[in-house]
């Protein structure tokens, strides 16, 4: 993988990259006479496109007359694709899928019109794996759980010894008994 370039700031990241408006223009155009509905529709979704890269997840708004929100912590990440069309790499700019384990086969958030989609992905992954450690135990927490393991297992191997010792001294005494007693 690639070292996420030194000069992306995440936390500026909050707009897509006006390259965006045009492709939308151009996918307009491709709609024929439905250009008329789709071209200030698209528009409308690239002005209320926002983007936020918080410490615990992402967090994507759009929409104007009907708002939409959508937080994805990374430790539900799943997933994340990078896709570029022929007209996206003209433009130099690419989609950035996430996928969640919600059950939909869509993804939870697609970040559209980004320019450095690979240091985008690259930076993703270092915090859904730093996520995913946080909920988990850190290292030295699961060492310590399993040398406490590991000594349970021990006594419990010398406690099973000792009573299959004790069940033989036992047999042989009946054996020893059964045969005094014929």
């Amino acid at each position: 993988m690639t070292t996420p370039s030194p000069s992306l700031d995440f936390a500026a990241l909050e707009r897509p990259s006006p390259q965006l408006l045009t492709y939308y223009i151009l996918a307009g155009f491709l709609t024929g006479p439905g250009m008329v509905f789709v071209i200030p529709a698209l528009m409308i979704r690239y002005s209320t496109l926002r983007y936020r890269f918080e410490e615990s997840g992402i967090r994507m708004q759009v929409g104007l007359l009907f708002r939409k929100e959508v937080v994805v912590a990374f430790r539900r990440i799943q997933d994340i694709h990078v896709s570029r069309n022929l007209i996206q790499r003209w433009l130099g700019i690419s989609s950035v899928s996430i996928q969640t384990a919600s059950g939909s086969a869509l993804p939870e958030i697609v970040l559209e019109g980004m320019t450095d989609a690979d240091s985008i992905r690259d930076w993703l992954y270092e915090r859904m794996r730093g996520a995913k450690g946080q909920s988990s135990l850190n290292a030295t927490g699961a060492q310590a759980i399993q040398t406490h393991q590991e000594s349970q297992s021990d006594e419990v191997t010398l406690l099973l010894t000792a009573i299959r010792d004790n069940l033989a001294i036992l047999a042989n005494q009946r054996g020893q008994q059964s045969e005094s007693g014929s």
